[in-house]
């Protein structure tokens, strides 16, 4: 086995001394001008996923940027998902470039921009994209509502801890998730049923940059990995179905059929179920009560 040797800790670390996969975003915000900026990112990542009234992701970034700027100005923005192909990763290259104003970079810019139709002065998305979530910043949380534009030389103490202006030269955003928008066969696909063919061509940036280059990997075929059962995964369904609520039973044949939900999840999916049986009048969930359910949950699933 290789041994492991220690690298020594700096700035970007992510980039300067690491190898760690991330995805490639576009993220639109509204110029001072009214006009969409796109700023290509890749520190984007899921924040609120479960359990608050509402999803978000974080955004990190320098605070100078034109993208930190004018969120913290509008509070609206767009993060549109593109697909591997080296002439868009390519743009996204150039539009990542610091410096350039609004005007400048999105001269001649490759993609096309659509208008959002949801209220407000809301920014463009990328028309070739995958997937677009639309958000809003969540500047009530930590105050940081207070923080302002317009410092461009970095930003004095105090710092927020998660939200707004986080250090001289930093900032991180919770984006809440107001939409997400989808390709309809990948929409199709989440909806009716993945498979290795239903999967984007997602493009994987290795996160390690040098002077000359961006590195990243085109897409290929996803493997798929069956989540294993585990002996005596029936007796922990029929334990937790049986305390839920005193008043919808599960019979163990339906139990039987829940045995592949990850422990994690089963307490949320049996009390979504209890949920809907009561809503259709039903008390005992047998594996016909089930389907009945199941075709229930994949309806809300498309709302």
């Amino acid at each position: 086995m290789n041994k492991l040797k220690e690298l020594r800790i700096v700035d970007n670390f992510y980039q300067t001394s690491a190898f760690f996969p991330m995805p490639t975003t576009l993220v639109g915000t509204v110029s001072e001008n009214g006009q969409t900026n796109l700023g290509a990112y890749s520190l984007c990542f899921p924040y609120y996923i479960a359990g608050k009234d509402y999803y978000a992701m974080v955004l990190e970034c320098r605070n100078s940027s034109n993208t930190a700027q004018n969120i913290l100005r509008n509070g609206k923005v767009t993060l549109s998902f593109i697909t591997d192909e080296r002439k868009y990763f390519k743009e996204a290259v150039r539009l990542g470039f610091p410096g350039d104003t609004t005007e400048e970079k999105m001269k001649g810019c490759l993609f096309t921009l659509v208008d959002s139709t949801l209220e407000g002065n809301r920014p463009k998305y990328v028309g070739e994209s995958y997937q677009v979530f639309e958000c809003s910043w969540a500047s009530d949380l930590e105050d940081a509502y207070l923080d302002k534009a317009g410092f461009l030389e970095g930003y004095e103490p105090p710092y927020r801890n998660f939200n707004g202006i986080t250090s001289k030269f930093g900032a991180h955003f919770i984006l809440k998730i107001d939409r997400i928008l989808m390709q309809e066969k990948y929409h199709s696909a989440i909806v009716n049923g993945v498979k290795a063919n239903s999967f984007p061509r997602v493009p994987v940036d290795y996160g390690y940059r040098d002077s000359t280059n961006f590195w990243y990997t085109r897409f290929t075929k996803p493997v798929a990995e069956k989540i294993p059962a585990r002996d005596g995964d029936v007796k922990s369904v029929i334990y937790a179905a049986s305390r839920i609520d005193p008043d919808v039973k599960f019979t163990d044949e339906a139990c039987a059929n829940l045995v592949k939900i990850p422990r994690v999840f089963l307490k949320a999916a049996l009390t979504q179920m209890v949920k809907i049986a009561k809503e259709e009048g039903i008390t005992l969930i047998d594996e016909k009560a089930l389907t009945v359910i199941n075709d229930k949950r994949r309806q809300e699933k498309k709302k």
